[in-house]
């Protein structure tokens, strides 16, 4: 059975969002997106939320970056707040394990054929552990300290080892 992707200290890693592929409002994150929101923010000026909730602040991001696939972000819920607790479980059981991204899109570009979106720039506010991701591999994936998936297929059987 794979490793619980929760450790005891409430950490958890995952991507919050995966490159170029088509999420269920039509857009696709192009490389670099994040580039000038995480260099201005940091992992430390993200907001940890359940379901977007501005009311439902559970954790803290400790590392959020860009690698060749996505957006890598390592977090930690806080004990003692009750949603955290009750999501530390849920994930333990593989219950949940979406991830979203709140943001303001800064630079886009729209494919006139689909009517896609291209999202070139994202000011980036908060990441939710959500029920339902717009963007089906936007997943926890593994504990934190584990390295981010190197290319798409090691991200792929890392998504494929929780959805046993």
């Amino acid at each position: 059975m794979a490793a619980i992707p929760i450790d005891d200290e409430g950490r958890f890693a995952g991507y919050a969002s995966v490159f170029d592929r088509l999420d269920e409002a039509g857009d696709l994150v192009m490389p670099g997106a994040f580039a000038k929101s995480l260099a201005r923010r940091g992992a430390s000026k993200l907001r940890m939320l359940f379901q977007h909730d501005p009311r439902e602040p559970i954790g803290t991001w400790e590392t959020v970056r860009e690698d060749a696939v996505g957006l890598w972000a390592e977090g930690r819920l806080v004990a003692g707040v009750p949603r955290a607790d009750a999501l530390r479980r849920l994930i333990e059981r593989r219950a949940i394990d979406g991830l979203s991204i709140g943001f303001r899109t800064t630079r886009a570009t729209r494919e006139a054929a689909s009517g896609h979106r291209r999202l070139w720039a994202i000011e980036l506010w908060e990441i939710s552990i959500v029920t339902f991701p717009m963007l089906a591999e936007a997943r926890i994936a593994s504990r934190s300290g584990l390295r981010p998936a190197r290319d798409e297929a090691a991200l792929r059987a890392a998504i494929s080892l929780f959805k046993q």
